[in-house]
């Protein structure tokens, strides 16, 4: 997401969580939440051996993984210990293999009551583009409020 918008970086946290909430997932992988908020968000996952493909990249499914997550957190990045999300609707387009850290940055570009839509896109430490995704996600409160 090239644009001018800052996103306010979030203090490292445990393995196991996502800009607040537990996830299991988070450790599996080694995502960690780096941004939240403006509607944005922006998690990082790190290469790791034992999720490549034969020619040693990234495999897609772990690619997928990074950006169901990362565009889930902008869907919840105005309030991101209230709500959880459950992802609707992911598209993927990949780009270009991902032999490194691999970075996701989204934005919620509308909020509904429930409903929100989402892009990203997925870039190497050298910000080359290697993915983009969008998606449909619903808000769940977990305040019960």
């Amino acid at each position: 997401m090239h644009d001018s918008v800052d996103i306010p970086l979030y203090p490292a946290e445990a393995e196991n969580l996502i800009f607040g909430l537990p996830m299991a997932m988070a450790a599996a992988f080694q995502l960690k939440g780096e941004a939240i908020g403006n509607e944005r968000a922006r998690i990082r996952m790190p290469y790791q051996q034992q999720f490549t493909n034969s020619r040693g990249d990234m495999h897609g499914g772990a690619i997928a993984t990074l950006l169901d997550v990362g565009l889930s957190a902008a869907a919840r990045s105005h309030d991101p210990k209230r709500y959880g999300v459950i992802t609707v609707d992911l598209t993927i387009h990949y780009i270009a293999p991902a032999a490194a850290d691999v970075i996701c940055t989204a934005v919620c570009e509308k909020r509904g009551r429930s409903l929100c839509f989402v892009r990203g896109e997925i870039t190497n430490e050298a910000g080359e583009m290697l993915g983009m995704a969008s998606g449909t996600f619903k808000l769940v409160d977990r305040t019960g409020a």
